[in-house]
């Protein structure tokens, strides 16, 4: 049930195999797994419990649109809680919400009382906990592994997912068949038990802060700031909406087609959904050697042709056995792709927003998928499934064309990690930290010979100041005096402005550097602080 972000970052000299030996990693990560396997057999059990309540296809494939519609809903708040409150508590929580939401589902399940509306429901609020979880489990994992062991941690969560994925949906067909969904329900709420024991008697260390907490929302305002002014950051989102909206498609008519077009039952369902996890599995294992012989945008156009030719024979094959194969490549292009994107959000992500700038994904992803899952089953009710199925398909590679504009190989490789900031302030007497707003102004001299150089520079500060809370930026030469530049950006408080510089980055350092570069004379550029009276 616990959710974690699939993605494997940076490079590490350790075994990929290592965080297991950390106690609470190993038992916190087997209890993932297995409450992942939960997951998808809910997943499973309520997607065809559906089809046995609604012919509808927009009623089968709002069961997808329920799972991923909070997730757009809540990960953005959840992942500002997450930066700003205890996060053991925070997910503790979340877990308790899934086990009382399932274990509910399961009641109603084995009193015959399921409607397609309380079925709807229930998919909602597990998908209201599973965003709940899902920033801050994503945040713990540095203080799970020593740093050495970060990058096999993250990839260990990914074999995790791609490990239930595959397990999860055969199980849960093979319950269905002799018991029933009510029974899916109930092991569903059981699976969250062992996530609940290890984050009930893992006692954190509390985070120390030399500034106050923030409120919830300025976080808010300072996440989507970052997100704004964090380039890398928007291409991984412009390239998520283009392909989840039309991926949405299979994983919401798959019910439909094993049901309708295959005639198979709900053990066959399960079958096909674990040939798409076996293939994530293989996908997630061969991808290192992959990236090593393609670029990343080459491996991205790929994954995504791959996944459309499968949407394409889900519409046209009428043999199990074959859909079963290409359902393999299926979920080995599935994999590929969030891989992808998931490194392409983590690397752009600094520490001090990672939870709120990695919730911003989650919104664009989930959000991708519910809408997309209602697009397609309203044309599949319409059209046909299989019509559904290929226009989604034919979008599906279109959507390729967004690497032209928006390039994942072209992307700087961040240092995002905590450094110095290099204009630190020296006042007798500090202002009050509600103070504001706050104008800061920075004085440049620069050459003649120089200023296209430092006007090239300068506005990449422009980013820097964003992405650290400022609400405006400008630069500005003098009239008077040629080669004098006068950098302004406002904040809206004095406390903001001491978080600029908690907030300051290696990559900050680096552009901030290149400006400073072309200044003259012996001392730094002067920094200046004006607060609006009240």
């Amino acid at each position: 049930m616990s959710a974690a972000i699939d993605s494997a970052t940076g490079k590490s000299t350790t075994s990929s195999w290592s965080p297991l030996k950390n106690k609470l990693f190993r038992a916190l990560w087997l209890a993932t797994v297995a409450s992942n396997i939960g997951t998808w057999m809910h997943d499973v059990g309520a997607g065809w419990m559906m089809t046995s309540l609604s012919s509808d296809p927009f009623m089968v494939a709002l069961v997808q649109a329920a799972t991923s519609l909070p997730m757009f809903l809540f990960a953005l708040p959840s992942g500002v809680l997450a930066d700003i409150v205890d996060r053991r508590k925070y997910l503790l929580f979340a877990q308790i919400w899934m086990l009382l939401t399932a274990a509910a589902l399961s009641g109603f399940a084995f009193a015959g009382m399921v409607t397609p509306e309380i079925l709807l429901g229930a998919t909602f609020f597990l998908g209201v906990g599973a965003a709940m979880a899902a920033p801050p489990f994503q945040a713990i994992v540095p203080e799970l592994v020593p740093k050495e062991d970060l990058a096999s941690a993250v990839a260990l969560n990914s074999l995790g997912i791609n490990i239930s994925r595959a397990i999860g949906p055969a199980l849960a067909g093979l319950i269905l068949s002799f018991a029933g969904p009510a029974v899916v329900f109930m092991l569903n709420a059981l699976s969250v038990l062992g996530v609940v024991a290890v984050l009930y008697f893992w006692k954190s260390a509390p985070r120390v802060q030399r500034l106050p907490a923030e409120h919830f929302l300025p976080a808010v305002r300072a996440g989507l700031r970052y997100v704004h002014a964090a380039p890398v950051l928007r291409v991984v989102l412009i390239r998520a909406v283009a392909f989840f909206t039309f991926g949405s498609a299979a994983w919401a008519l798959l019910p439909l087609v094993a049901r309708n077009e295959l005639g198979l039952g709900a053990g066959g369902y399960g079958i096909l959904l674990a040939c798409i996890g076996v293939g994530a599995v293989t996908g997630a294992v061969l991808l290192p050697r992959l990236r090593k012989r393609f670029s990343t945008d080459g491996l991205a156009i790929g994954a995504t042709l791959l996944f459309a030719a499968s949407m394409l024979a889900l519409a046209m094959l009428k043999d199990a056995v074959l859909l079963g194969i290409v359902l393999l490549f299926s979920g080995f292009a599935w994999i590929a792709m969030l891989s992808i994107l998931n490194v392409g959000a983590q690397r752009s992500s600094a520490g001090w927003v990672k939870a709120r700038a990695l919730a911003v994904y989650l919104v664009v992803f989930f959000g991708a998928m519910a809408a997309g899952s209602a697009i397609w089953g309203q044309t599949a009710g319409k059209f046909g499934t299989p019509t559904a199925l290929i226009i989604a398909a034919i979008g599906m590679v279109l959507s390729c064309a967004t690497a032209l504009r928006w390039r994942l190989d072209l992307t700087p490789d961040l240092n995002l990690t905590p450094s110095a900031h290099l204009q630190k302030h020296h006042l007798a007497d500090e202002p009050a930290h509600d103070s504001g707003p706050v104008m800061i102004t920075v004085e440049y001299r620069i050459a003649a010979e120089n200023a296209e150089q430092f006007k090239t520079a300068i506005h990449a500060m422009r980013h820097v100041r964003r992405r650290g809370g400022a609400l405006t930026w400008g630069i500005f030469e003098d009239v008077a005096q040629p080669g004098r530049y006068i950098e302004t950006f406002v904040v809206e408080s004095w406390l903001e402005h001491l978080r600029q510089h908690d907030r300051f980055t290696e990559n900050d350092k680096a552009i901030t550097l290149r400006a400073h570069s072309f200044h003259q004379g012996p001392d730094a550029p002067v920094t200046e602080h004006f607060i609006a009276p009240r």
